[in-house]
């Protein structure tokens, strides 16, 4: 009977989804274990073989805990709002809707194929309406909640207006905007609805506020800084500025310390902990305010450096500074909004990037040094950022290098204020061995004792404060997009309203285009039937906003982070349509207890998904502040380009080992052209695209070889493998077993489709062992104790492994096992049912085929995992090498439990110590039990 792998994997699969056998429960007197990985944005691509490497190994691990009598919750949905399905739907006119409906359906189709054990009954998809309603009540709950510093959590707004009823803001310490003013319970309760709605707009966990963006005007829409490369949109390469929008924001800022802190507490690799670290970038030190001559305003910068405040010779702001269009000196004006608009161009990555080039202006206006009274220059320069920080530093050039070079450049002066320190070539930062000098009552301290001295002096003249300080910016929470969360929002003479959670969702409206307006509102500003009807409480037409319970809605969108910041919640109870989740099913799974997916998402999802969670957690939502107790970052698998060689300036290629002999150019073409020996036919690439229709080949030998590249696996280097055409091939088992097989899950390895042959070989000869000729050989026989022991040492190497998440090594021990089952002629029972379970995680098709075969009616999934026996392991016997004069010449397999002269008497007796000594009587015969024996003489 040959392994006839497609019928096999097909039916297997059916019987899953027909029987629902890896559908979790919610409740269950097993110990609960989730597993989840980071759900795939569905693109019209589908699937390439890189993409499930993570996939494949939640799935091992989640079965083995199946096998291991957990009851494991390992669900799968989409992440399936976002910027593609809208640009597709610009181009097309096709409503993003149908497009991420035939994507999502390909996905399934291609997941199905590889087998996971997913269970499909909780699917959630983030553009559901029934998902999306959810989404909306958090922004809801965020809007009805400010964050209390000294209970260190979020409460509810309602709380906040107790106090300011009662006793105005001056007790209130909450993380709230700068400029709020003081005011008395009198004057809170004098204030009218919409005074009161400002202010507490100032506290409110998420608000509206002008903020500086990444605008791209081409796909009309805000770009957070990881859309953005090298100073264009990742999608499309369009132009990005930076301008001011009124944004809903996020303050998630108000849990920097807290997002700090619980890394501590979570099983998650080391190099994302760190991004999150300097991402979050706390920093001590001290708030200084310098005002700025002949003005009422003043500038606020933070210095981790207190102890330098002498060394201040110039003070630079960004181009983006709310100040410098005030403080701008008439002469400077034009030379400055040149500036600016040219820093605009440059997104915050690329000018923070820019370490080589140094560019300011200055602003014709000087601050007041707070000690000295002395004048300071204030300069504007895009090394600078407005989101950072306060957007302004005090430049000490003789302490910061960056602060040095510009100094030098614009020719400002250098006071040295370190005492013995030369500072004619470069800048010294080396703090913890600072003396100050020239610096009035700070000369003479060390680093610690200045800062100190400084930060107390600074609070005794009102110009400065100690302060802990964190490089985290709130979160722009809105994008000027059609496809993504509405938020259910309405206005009021200006004003947000919530719309009440009774009538949500509110779903998205129909739009002619998906452009933005032609006065350059969000594409929803096209819609016609959009405004709320705030006495009937639903959606109606825009012609009724002047009645007077009719307003417009929010023509905003929410970011694609929004949905996938609680998705791994909603999983735990996906079809509850009156709670975001039931308490019952929360407080039974809690949190994910593996999750996979990529480092890429480190200071994106992985920060917002934390920050939601803690929220939810201090509202009594969630029940852990921590989402995810152990996380692993899959390394990726990697593509071999194939590159064909141009001549220049024709349209002329030529083979590989011949192209040192022209000029060339590289083009890389479809790698599903090229065969095992890297060659090409002409006539497949002439046929390919019409650039080769007439191209002209000069060949080796009569071949025409291509280059290979390993590099990103990407439609863009045509060097994408489907995993249909291998599954098809090969079988999704063996492609199961071929990713886990090239290396460690967390290292980036190459795929090499010729490759996959020897797991497929493996396949093959196990499905073997199970058979004699075409009949199903196993017998009740009792095993050998070779057998045993290579059962046992199988299942005590596999189990280590998927502990350990070594998957690879746990294929290179399944092929030894069948190899030396094999050469044992093994089919005994006892050894081939348990040896089925160790192998059905990584390969479940043939595994589950065997296991019937084996007269089994429910699945393998129900299986317990094998259980080690150290015995099998016990060696008896030892392979004694014996040595004549310190030379083995034979080896003799002898009991352990022999003493040293029943050992001696054995190997003298043996046939071939005589033939060694041909008669000789040995000098001496030395034994060592267990381990040698050498006859000497």
């Amino acid at each position: 009977m040959s392994y006839d792998f497609n019928t096999i994997e097909a039916n297997w699969q059916k019987y899953w989804a027909e029987k629902g056998t890896f559908n979790a429960e919610n409740n269950s007197e097993k110990p609960k274990y989730y597993v989840l990985d980071m759900f795939p944005y569905p693109s019209g691509a589908g699937l390439h073989v890189g993409h499930p490497l993570g996939y494949i190994a939640s799935d091992i691990y989640a079965r083995y805990k199946r096998h291991k009598g957990f009851n494991v919750l390992h669900p799968q949905g989409y992440d399936s709002f976002g910027l593609p399905a809208e640009q597709y739907a610009i181009q097309t006119g096709q409503h993003p809707a149908i497009t991420t409906r035939e994507n999502i359906a390909r996905y399934r189709e291609q997941l199905d194929k590889i087998g996971f054990s997913f269970d499909w009954s909780r699917e959630v998809k983030t553009s559901d309406p029934k998902f999306y309603k959810w989404t909306q009540w958090i922004f809801i709950e965020l809007f009805n909640s400010w964050y209390d510093k000294d209970a260190d959590k979020a409460r509810v707004i309602t709380d906040l207006e107790a106090i300011f009823t009662k006793e105005g803001n001056a007790n209130v310490n909450a993380v709230c905007d700068e400029d709020v003013e003081p005011f008395t319970a009198e004057g809170w309760n004098g204030f009218s609805s919409r005074e009161k709605q400002e202010v507490l707009l100032k506290y409110r966990l998420t608000y509206l506020a002008e903020t500086e963006v990444n605008w791209c005007p081409q796909l009309g829409t805000v770009l957070a800084n990881d859309e953005i490369v090298n100073g264009v949109s990742e999608r499309g390469g369009y132009p990005v500025v930076r301008k001011k929008m009124t944004q809903w924001s996020m303050r998630i800022s108000a849990y920097a310390q807290r997002l700090l802190d619980g890394l501590d507490t979570i099983d998650w690799p080391q190099p994302l902990k760190d991004s999150q670290t300097n991402w979050i970038g706390r920093s001590q030190g001290a708030s200084v305010t310098f005002n700025v001559k002949d003005h009422e305003a003043t500038i606020e910068v933070f210095t981790t450096r207190p102890d330098t405040i002498f060394g201040v010779s110039f003070m630079t702001l960004a181009p983006e500074h709310e100040l410098v269009q005030k403080i701008t000196t008439s002469e400077q004006k034009e030379e400055v909004q040149a500036y600016v608009e040219a820093t605009a161009k440059r997104s915050e990555r690329e000018r923070m990037a820019d370490v080589k080039t140094i560019s300011g202006v200055f602003t014709g206006a000087y601050a007041e040094h707070p000690f000295t009274k002395e004048p300071v220059p204030i300069w504007i320069g895009d090394y600078v950022l407005a989101g950072y920080g306060t957007g302004a530093v005090m430049a000490v050039p003789c302490g910061d290098q960056r602060d040095y070079d510009f100094a030098k450049y614009f020719e400002i002066d250098i006071p040295n204020i370190f005492e013995g320190v030369d500072i004619s070539e470069e800048a010294f930062v080396d703090k913890e061995n600072t003396i100050i000098a020239n610096s009035d009552f700070l000369n003479g301290l060390s680093y610690k004792k200045a800062t100190k001295t400084a930060i107390y002096e600074l609070e005794k003249i009102g110009q400065g404060e100690g302060k802990i300080n964190y490089r985290l910016r709130d979160a722009v929470f809105s994008r000027q997009r059609y496809w993504g969360e509405p938020f259910p929002v309405y206005y009021v003479d200006g004003m947000p309203q919530m719309i009440d959670a009774a009538h949500l969702p509110i779903a998205l409206p129909e739009v002619e285009k998906y452009l933005p307006t032609e006065t350059g509102e969000p594409p929803l500003g096209r819609a016609t039937v959009w405004a709320w009807d705030a006495k009937n409480n639903k959606v109606v037409s825009n012609d009724l906003i002047d009645d007077t319970n009719v307003f417009p809605l929010e023509l905003n969108t929410m970011p694609g982070w929004a949905g996938s910041s609680y998705y791994f919640n909603r999983y735990m109870d996906p079809h509850n349509v009156d709670e975001v989740f039931s308490k019952e099913a929360i407080n039974y799974w809690k949190e994910v207890d593996l999750y996979i997916g990529g480092s890429e998402h480190a200071t994106g999802h992985l920060l917002y998904a934390r920050f939601w969670q803690k929220f939810l957690f201090d509202r009594g939502v969630v029940p852990v502040d921590e989402f995810a107790k152990k996380l692993i970052n899959q390394g990726m698998i990697l593509g071999t380009s194939a590159i064909v060689y141009r001549i220049s300036g024709s349209n002329t290629y030529v083979s590989k080992g011949i192209k040192d002999e022209y000029e060339t150019e590289e083009l890389r073409v479809d790698v599903n052209m090229i065969n095992a020996s890297d060659e090409l036919i002409p006539e497949e690439l002439m046929s390919w695209q019409p650039q080769f229709k007439d191209a002209e080949f000069i060949l080796e030998d009569g071949k025409f070889i291509v280059g290979r590249e390993v590099e990103k696996m990407s439609k863009r280097w045509y060097n994408v493998v489907n995993p249909d055409g291998i599954c098809e091939q090969y079988g999704a088992d063996s492609l199961r077993l071929y990713e886990m097989f090239l290396g460690p899950l967390e290292q980036a390895k190459p795929w090499n489709t010729a490759g996959i042959t020897g797991v497929h070989s493996f396949l093959k000869k196990l499905w073997k062992l199970y058979h004699n000729g075409d009949v199903f050989d196993v017998t009740d026989e009792a095993p050998t104790k070779d057998s045993l022991k290579t059962l046992h040492k199988t299942i005590k190497k596999v189990e280590e492994d998927i502990e350990n998440f070594s998957f690879n090594t746990s294929v290179s021990t399944f092929m030894i096992a069948v190899n030396e089952l094999t050469a044992q002629k093994c089919n005994s029972r006892v050894i081939l049912e348990p040896l089925t379970i160790l192998v059905s995680p990584y390969a479940p098709h043939i595994a589950e085929e065997l296991w019937q075969k084996l007269g089994h009616s429910e699945s393998i999934a129900t299986a317990a995992f094998p259980i080690f026996e150290e015995k099998h392991l016990v060696e008896s016997t030892k392979q004694y090498p014996i040595s004549f004069n310190g030379k083995t010449r034979f080896t003799l397999e002898l009991s352990l439990d022999l003493s040293k002269d029943e050992i001696e008497a054995e190997v003298m007796g043996h046939e071939k110590t005589k033939q060694q000594l041909d008669g000789r009587t040995p000098k001496k015969v030395i034994v060592v039990p267990g381990k040698i024996v050498n006859v000497v003489g």
